[in-house]
């Protein structure tokens, strides 16, 4: 994974972009976005090819941003809803849930999250 606040980073280059400030894709946004890129699923290949331009380092970018927030968001949501329907009993309930976002997920932390609670959706509650 990239460095600890690299993700904060990314958000704050966003944050820009929706003020309308233009993004240079020097060394240190380069940098940054091939990290990000990484540990957000996307390629090697994809985040280069959309680093050669400013216009795709935004995309880039906002691409970034998406895969982050959403997911999450999806997650949050996922482990609320499963913990409530554990509590309330239904554990099937509670297991789909999270396998509905590691259906859809592609973050990798956000999926080992998800894959962790699955691993503890069937323990007792305390």
């Amino acid at each position: 994974m990239g460095e600890p606040h690299d993700w904060d980073r990314v958000l704050g280059l966003y944050a820009r972009l929706e003020r309308k400030e233009a993004i240079e894709p020097n060394a240190e946004v380069r940098d940054l976005c091939r990290r990000v890129a990484r540990d957000v699923a996307i390629s090697d290949d994809d985040a280069e090819r959309a680093l050669l331009t400013s216009s795709g380092a935004e995309t880039l970018i906002r691409e970034m941003r998406r895969r982050i927030f959403e997911g999450s968001r999806r997650l949050s949501r996922a482990l609320v809803d499963s913990a409530r329907r554990k509590k309330a009993g239904d554990v099937v309930g509670a297991r789909e849930m999270l396998e509905a976002v590691l259906a859809v997920e592609v973050v990798p932390l956000y999926r080992e999250q998800a894959e962790i609670a699955l691993d503890y959706v069937d323990d007792p509650e305390d």
